[in-house]
């Protein structure tokens, strides 16, 4: 497929990029349903590590099978699929090609006494043996543990990038100066998203913001300069102003298991404040095959 003007404009952006990573992104951003609109949908399962199989499988049984996973990731059409090694290995050779792949390679588990911590759990090397197009960290901005994590992502981008792939990261901030309810506030998921493209990321996934300023030095800032937050449309875009003036993608996560009709609310309003897609996890491959391609169907409709 003749790449679009639209994808070539995104690609601009990534100046100082390697063409073997601009390759990498243009992959993603022309396959599957929103090919070539600049949109993206990926179906992320790293839940079984942060959460442990029952909780994230038992609503659909059928999903305990990873070969499940990539056919809901090839039949409904979205943009990638995003999984930890083992995910990953469990089918690259039966769908070699099928659908652009992210390995994610940390992980913290719901075992542990902190949760402020992530494991590497996978390489760049890995990636590359399975034929990724990018690999995706997560980062818990505010946490004790965030410096240590910054070096490690430095370490990882440089390598990933020197290799021609992509790098995606999970900004979730947590602990420090940051309040529980401010772990969605619009402040602290602009300021997440700021640092993130910061450290060099090429795609940018954080959590959908509330309409709520948590850190007391940011308020004047935001009733002075009249920063608009309240719809979904309004927060987006601020968050996209955060990431480089819109010059990085951003995706929104899912978040926990929801209505459809909540859901498809959020996707319209990440639309509407120019955010680029969706990571959505739960709330497809919990839900029954055909309830879920009817779902991911619809959210990749309000998007095109």
């Amino acid at each position: 497929m003749i790449r679009t003007e639209t994808v070539r404009k995104i690609l601009s952006w990534y100046e100082g990029e390697t063409p073997g990573l601009k390759a990498n992104l243009s992959r993603l951003l022309m396959h599957g349903r929103l090919a070539g609109t600049g949109r993206l949908v990926i179906l992320p399962v790293d839940q079984g590590f942060e959460h442990g199989p029952a909780r994230s499988f038992a609503p659909n049984p059928a999903a305990y099978d990873p070969h499940y996973l990539y056919n809901l990731a090839i039949e409904s059409g979205v943009s990638g699929y995003a999984a930890p090694l083992g995910l990953l290995e469990q089918g690259a050779d039966t769908f070699a090609g099928e659908v652009p792949l992210i390995m994610k390679l940390n992980s913290g588990n719901s075992l542990a006494a902190g949760s402020n911590d992530q494991a590497l759990t996978g390489t760049v090397k890995d990636a590359l043996r399975l034929g990724c197009v990018g690999v995706g960290f997560t980062i818990y901005p505010g946490s004790d543990k965030f410096y240590d994590m910054q070096e490690e992502l430095r370490e990882l981008t440089y390598e990933a990038k020197s290799q021609g792939l992509m790098t995606v990261v999970w900004s979730y901030p947590r602990g420090g100066k940051v309040s529980k309810e401010g772990e969605t506030a619009l402040d602290i998921i602009a300021y997440a998203a700021h640092m993130a493209a910061l450290m060099g990321a090429t795609i940018i996934k954080v959590k959908l913001p509330s309409d709520y300023i948590d850190l007391k030095e940011a308020k004047s800032t935001y009733e002075k300069n009249h920063v608009p937050s309240a719809t979904i449309a309004e927060r987006v875009q601020h968050v996209m102003q955060a990431s480089f003036a819109g010059k990085r993608i951003v995706v929104f996560s899912g978040g926990a298991a929801k209505t459809r009709e909540e859901l498809l609310d959020e996707v319209r309003g990440i639309r509407d404040g120019g955010g680029n897609g969706s990571i959505i996890g739960r709330n497809s491959f919990q839900r029954e095959k055909s309830e879920a391609l009817a779902l991911l169907e619809e959210v990749m409709s309000v998007y095109a």
